[in-house]
């Protein structure tokens, strides 16, 4: 039964012998270094960058369950990046409009 399924998953249309298999799989490398990017300070983070790892990864997400047959890897993979990318665009939001009044407030009680 195991073999079955393995030849299955060699032999399907967006399996392991088709770049639609090999693409999506080394684009995971984008949303680990966007993970890793967390430990990186809000000031580091680019606009431009972000928006387009979440823009891109909501497109793409979407083409992967519409196109036939459905690619699982495109479509999890770009929900990642989309995820990875609305993480970092909140934690520059947070950083740019709303630490300013904080650090402002207690610079004037203190």
């Amino acid at each position: 039964m195991a073999a079955s399924k393995l030849q299955a998953f060699w032999n399907h249309p967006a399996g392991p012998k088709t770049i639609h298999f090999w693409a999506p799989t080394f684009k995971w490398g984008i949303s680990i270094a966007n993970v890793a990017d967390f430990a990186k300070p809000p000031e580091m983070i680019s606009y431009p960058q972000q928006v387009v790892v979440a823009c891109s990864g909501v497109i793409w997400a979407r083409w992967g369950m519409v196109i036939t047959p459905i690619n699982w890897n495109l479509s999890s993979v770009n929900a990642a990046m989309a995820v990875t990318g609305v993480c970092q665009l909140s934690r520059k939001i947070r950083h740019d409009y709303f630490s300013d009044e904080k650090s402002a407030t207690a610079s004037l009680e203190g």
